[in-house]
């Protein structure tokens, strides 16, 4: 199975999404990385 940025996106918003209720305080951080990571993997050839 090969995981593509179509099916990564949503399992990283959905993660950082279940953190931020949990811990609302992780707001900037989380969001912040999520942030950085979209930018990466849009960078990455396909």
């Amino acid at each position: 199975m090969t995981f593509d940025i179509v099916l990564i996106s949503p399992i990283i918003a959905l993660v950082t999404g279940i953190l931020i209720l949990i811990f609302p305080r992780l707001l900037n951080v989380l969001v912040a990385v999520y942030l950085i990571l979209v930018g990466i993997l849009g960078l990455l050839p396909h």
